[in-house]
Formats: C-alpha cells, sequence, structure tokens
C-alpha cells in the first residue's frame, strides 16, 4: 500500500521551486527592454552575417513583437536590397557579380570626368549638397574641390569626402552607418536615418542600372541613401553613363519624375529618350 512521501515539504518545494522559476523567466523576458525598429533590423542584419538564414517565428519571439512585425523588418530591409525574403525568413543577399569600387573607378575614366566636371559646374556657391557613393560622383568630387566652390556637403562614401577635403571652401558632414569595404561607404538605417535630419539644395546621385522605370541598383543598401537624398533634396542630379542606359537592377532607387536632370555622356535615345521628356527630365549631356 502506498503511504505518501516521507517528506510532503520536499515535494511542495520541488513544485514550488519548478513555479518560481518560471516566473522568473517570464518576468525577465517581460522586463528585457524592446528594441527599436532600427535596432530590431539592424540586428537582423548582423544575424545574417553569422547563418545564412533567419526565421521569422524566432525572430518575433527573440524581439517580443508579432510576427507581423517581423516580416514588416524584413519586407523593407528587402526592398533596400540588403536581404532576401525566402519561406518563413529570411536570407543574407545572394552575391552577384559586380565590380569593386575601385574597379569601376579605373573603367572609362574621360567619360566620367567629363560628366564631373558639368555635373560640378552646376553647383552654385553657398548651397547645401548631399553626394552619395560612385565612380562618376566621385569625379564629380574631384571637380568640386578643384573649382573651389564654396558649399557644404554631406556624404557617405570616404573617396567622395577626402577629395573634397582637398579644398578648404568644402565643409564635409560623414553619414554614420554599416562600413562597405568593397566601396569604401557606409549604409542602412542609420545612414538613412541621418540624412533625414537635412534638407539640402541639391543631391547628386549616380546608379548602376538606368531604365524607363527609373535608376536601379546592385549594391545592397545604395538604393535605400539615394532615396532618402531625393527625397531631402530640392534639386537633383544622376550622374550616369551611356553603358548604364537600359539596365535595371534588383533595387529601383526611384520615379523618373523625382529627377531634375540627368548629366551624362551621350543622350540617351528610343524608349528611355521619349520617358525622359514625357517625365519632364533635363538632360546634359558633358562634351
Amino acid at each position: 500500500m502506498w503511504e505518501g512521501p516521507q517528506n510532503p515539504g520536499a515535494v511542495f518545494n520541488l513544485f514550488s521551486d519548478s513555479w518560481s522559476a518560471k516566473v522568473l523567466a517570464t518576468n525577465d523576458l517581460e522586463a528585457r527592454p524592446r528594441l527599436r525598429k532600427d535596432d530590431r533590423r539592424r540586428q537582423i542584419l548582423l544575424d545574417l552575417r553569422l547563418r545564412p538564414h533567419v526565421r521569422v517565428s524566432d525572430l518575433a519571439e527573440r524581439f517580443q513583437v508579432s510576427s507581423e512585425t517581423v516580416r514588416r523588418d524584413l519586407e523593407k530591409l528587402s526592398a533596400d536590397g540588403l536581404l532576401d525574403r525566402a519561406h518563413g525568413g529570411a536570407s543574407a543577399p545572394a552575391a552577384g557579380h559586380y565590380p569593386t569600387f575601385d574597379e569601376r573607378a579605373n573603367a572609362r575614366i574621360l567619360e566620367r570626368e567629363k560628366i564631373g566636371r558639368l555635373a560640378a559646374g552646376l553647383v552654385k556657391p553657398g548651397e547645401t549638397l548631399m553626394v552619395d557613393s560612385g565612380s562618376t560622383t566621385l569625379m564629380m568630387a574631384r571637380s568640386l574641390a578643384f573649382a573651389g566652390t564654396p558649399c557644404t556637403v554631406v556624404t557617405n562614401s570616404f573617396p567622395v569626402a577626402m577629395a573634397l577635403g582637398q579644398s578648404d571652401a568644402v565643409k564635409i558632414i560623414f553619414c554614420p552607418g554599416d562600413y562597405l569595404s568593397s566601396e569604401s561607404a557606409v549604409v542602412g538605417s542609420e545612414t538613412v536615418e541621418f540624412l533625414q535630419r537635412y534638407v539640402v539644395d541639391r543631391c547628386l546621385i549616380g546608379s548602376s542600372g538606368f531604365s524607363e522605370v527609373g535608376p536601379s541598383e546592385t549594391v545592397g543598401g545604395f538604393a535605400a541613401v539615394k532615396r532618402a537624398m531625393l527625397r531631402q533634396s530640392v534639386d537633383s542630379q544622376l550622374l550616369v553613363d551611356c553603358e548604364k542606359f537600359g539596365r535595371t537592377n534588383l533595387a529601383l532607387v526611384g520615379a523618373l519624375s523625382e529627377i531634375s536632370s540627368v548629366v551624362c555622356d551621350v543622350a540617351p535615345v528610343g524608349g528611355l529618350a521619349e520617358a525622359l521628356d514625357l517625365a519632364g527630365v533635363e538632360v546634359l549631356v558633358a562634351k
């Protein structure tokens, strides 16, 4: 015959301790502060540097937010070209073949120098600018520094900042963000948030593709930076050589109507020329 536990108090203490541990764990989870949206997205990108895939359910539990909130985070990061959406989560973006900044800087030098000089000549003394990372915008920066035009420039590019730094007339404001060694530039939510603090007279940006739908980007994170610069600028110039005409890459930067003018080495023809005319975009051809 079972006579019950020899020490009922020990059994009670066992269950009591187990229940207390669960309460403490729950309270600890509730007490943990929730991450802000930008911090949450930055952490997702950090996770994808360490593992090939992240799951919505795991992220929702970890960040103490709904699955729908995590999906919105992933959709935004995917739209910015920073990750690829996958079933139930996301993966690090597939590495496509695209020349590095140094490789691009050594190609079509004469054409980009002409574009850079013409674009630099558009800047008026005292203007405020945003300049993104690119081999053609670097040429513009060198011409602007050589001209000695007084201006203030917000940029995410180290080469652009260093070129402009050759002139005492230029004040440089450098963006924070996640460093891309292949581009010598910073990107990410912190960069975009920083750009949103300023409103400037004009932005000068490049793109890896340019078609009837607008400029587009291959480099992860660049499209979001360019979009922010377009939004925060009164006037906008797209600096692009003719080799980019007709290309449409993964991340769309914006519509043609968001661009004031295109500075290029050869005038567009065909459908692209018609689309630019319809959108009211001025075409400036560097000679």
